[in-house]
């Protein structure tokens, strides 16, 4: 028998695997790397000044795009075909394949790009609540429109030049296939084994469970809930769910959408003034299958909205997803729950090597 003393685990100071049951896989954390120095990238800042207007901006009102169409001068949301769109609705099929291991078949769809606003120096946190409403009730419009049709409706936004983001102006795309994507189809399978299993929504019995516990909430209300979901894999992560037994952004009512908005601008906010800066990220809406699963059974389905921030150490340290991520198993630097309120190390000074670090009280919940 060891003389040696079995060390308690202590999930901030142990590396452990946490199950991610939306997508049947495991995550590594290992909070206990928090605690080496940075000397890696630093990201540039990001631009602080963008003008309300810009005449070369061709998502501004009143400005010609790049195949030569007018936008009208919209006051409040404006939904138009993306100019360059990875879908188109008439491809050709590639036609039967020749072999196993070179399989192709046809994709077809609509790509169109949504503005929230008018004004290019407002995000969604900035909108008045009235303005983030019309917002979803253009997403639930375009998941009715397009879902009539396509099996499955994307709404995505990807928000800062650190997520590949060209134009500051508040927009989002929405892309509508004539498939069911990877991430969505194996979401719908882990969700339908779950509820076989368990006779009960699989997002729906984690919501219930994350506003019991209170360990990883961030903000919630009467009808919405945002949690660092137990398994989250990027730093910020976060989950946006909603109480009640909800198919699709389609299907919530006018008080749910309302609250919608609410919890929105709440969440946004806390990203900004998490590191003082307007907060980069990729979000989207997964909600039931459209198109020929409107008529199927999808009770399996809850909808949610997934929000992926980059940020790690500071505005200008990023997470990568690289080398052990790409190769093996997706990794974090720290604990869920060590994200809603912790004692934090933020970079300051020019972007370099150089950087100087200090320690600064930072919640997620302030």
């Amino acid at each position: 028998m060891s003389s040696k003393q079995e060390a308690t685990f202590d999930p901030k100071e142990h590396q452990h695997l946490r199950y991610n049951p939306l997508r049947d896989s495991w995550v590594l954390v290992s909070a206990h790397r928090m605690k080496r120095p940075w000397a890696g990238q630093v990201e540039k800042p990001a631009e602080e000044h963008v003008p309300r207007y810009d005449p070369c901006n061709p998502l501004c009102p009143g400005n010609t795009r790049a195949n030569g169409e007018v936008n009208p001068h919209y006051d409040s949301t404006f939904v138009f075909e993306n100019d360059f769109p990875a879908l188109q609705p008439d491809a050709p099929d590639p036609g039967p394949h020749q072999h196993p291991l070179f399989q192709s078949k046809a994709a077809r769809g609509v790509c169109k790009v949504m503005c929230f606003h008018p004004w290019s120096d407002v995000t969604l946190p900035l909108m008045k609540k009235e303005e983030v409403v019309k917002v979803i009730d253009k997403w639930a419009e375009l998941v009715e429109e397009l879902g009539a049709t396509y099996p499955w409706v994307q709404i995505f936004e990807n928000k800062g030049a650190m997520m590949g983001c060209s134009n500051p102006h508040p927009h989002c795309q929405v892309w509508a296939s004539n498939f069911l994507p990877n991430e969505p189809a194996l979401s719908d399978r882990c969700q339908r084994a779950y509820y076989q299993k368990h006779g009960e929504p699989l997002l729906l019995e984690y919501a219930k469970q994350e506003a019991e516990k209170k360990e990883r909430v961030v903000v919630e209300s009467s009808d919405w809930l945002a949690v660092v979901p137990y398994w989250a894999t990027w730093p910020y992560q976060t989950l946006l769910l909603p109480r009640r037994h909800v198919l699709r952004i389609s299907d919530l009512t006018k008080d749910e959408r309302e609250d919608l908005a609410d919890i929105m601008k709440r969440l946004l906010t806390k990203y900004d003034n998490l590191f003082e800066v307007s907060f980069p990220y990729s979000m989207g809406w997964h909600g039931a299958p459209t198109g020929p699963y409107l008529e199927g059974d999808n009770s399996h389905w809850q909808l949610h909205a997934h929000y992926y921030p980059p940020l790690l150490r500071s505005a200008l340290v990023k997470k990568f997803m690289v080398g052990y991520e790409m190769l093996a198993l997706e990794q974090r630097d720290l604990t869920p729950e060590q994200v809603i309120s912790t004692t934090w190390l933020l970079s300051e000074g020019v972007v370099g090597s150089s950087a100087v670090e200090h320690k600064t009280k930072i919640s997620f919940l302030v």
